[in-house]
């Protein structure tokens, strides 16, 4: 039986099938067929459709994802926006860009997502209006689409978000999403984020510290070792490591003390980093840690630290 009259059987089974061998060849000249699919009257016909067209570039494939976006069901709706979000063509955008303010939440957040990585200026204004938007979800999906810009008039809106948003998550990517910029403007918005209420923000704002290595974080970053929560500690070691600040050796070797292993380890490939001689002593006594992990991460150290002497 071809394919075709396997699309059109009576069982659904039979049908999804069908969609699953066309997804495998990925030919163009199949897109018909799957976006006939996509209006099957069985929804996980209707998911393995919207997965297939994952990767089309083609004007129709894309407005049938958009129109999916719209689906009663939430599976087949979440399969169509993650298919949109692999799109890498900037040319793709003129289709997404009306969806990104679409009245329904869902559609707009989709929108929003898909158009990231293509980073087409037409974008700015879409974004910059959905930071507005009462569910934080789009909102952040905004802040997204604007870090990705990299647009120096996005960095106000970011710093916005990042220090007053009241959504946790919202927070937490606009301090990401400012790491996208080299303006010494975003330092004091990171500090805030290192003293935010909510532990993944101060987190991020110790990684993204680290990334674009201001010296000027290095006493706030030594402060954030002792954060009551590890994942900010070992975002800040890890930081301090990239700064090679010799500042730190203190806090860190402290820290090769760290009842988590994860944190004792960064602290370590941090010293081999920073590559002072002076913690060559307290390195060789943790030689023997009962983590293996750790104990390859001091080693590293040593040599790293000898290399240098």
């Amino acid at each position: 039986m071809s394919i075709t009259l396997r699309l059109k059987h009576e069982d659904s089974e039979v049908r999804r099938i069908a969609v699953l061998e066309l997804a495998d060849e990925a030919d163009e000249e199949h897109i018909p067929l799957l976006i006939d699919a996509l209006n099957d009257s069985v929804p996980s016909v209707r998911v393995e459709a919207a997965k297939a067209l994952e990767g089309f570039e083609e004007e129709e494939a894309i407005r049938a994802l958009l129109n999916a976006l719209k689906d009663q069901e939430s599976t087949v709706r979440e399969a169509a926006a993650q298919s949109l979000s692999e799109l890498k063509q900037a040319s793709s955008a003129v289709y997404i860009l009306p969806f990104a303010s679409d009245k329904q939440p869902f559609v707009q957040m989709a929108a929003l997502r898909a158009l990231r990585e293509l980073r087409v200026p037409q974008s700015f204004e879409p974004a910059r209006a959905a930071l507005s938007a009462s569910d934080a979800m789009i909102r952040r999906e905004a802040v997204v689409v604007l870090g990705y810009l990299k647009y120096p008039e996005a960095l106000p809106l970011l710093i916005q978000r990042a220090g007053h948003d009241e959504d946790t998550d919202v927070r937490r990517v606009a301090i990401g999403a400012l790491g996208f910029a080299q303006d010494r403007q975003i330092l004091p918005a990171l500090l805030q984020g290192l003293k935010d209420q909510a532990w993944q923000v101060r987190e991020e704002a110790a990684t993204t510290l680290g990334k674009l290595r201001l010296r000027e974080a290095v006493e706030h970053l030594i402060e954030a070792m002792n954060d009551p929560y590890w994942q900010v500690q070992l975002r800040a070691a890890r930081s301090l490591g990239r700064l090679k600040e010799n500042r730190a050796v203190p806090i860190l070797l402290e820290t090769l003390e760290h009842t988590v292993s994860n944190v004792r380890k960064e602290a370590a490939l941090a010293l081999g980093e920073i590559g002072d001689a002076s913690a060559l002593e307290t390195l060789e006594r943790n030689t023997n840690d009962p983590d293996p992990d750790v104990r390859k991460s001091v080693r590293l150290a040593i040599q790293q630290i000898c290399q240098t002497i």
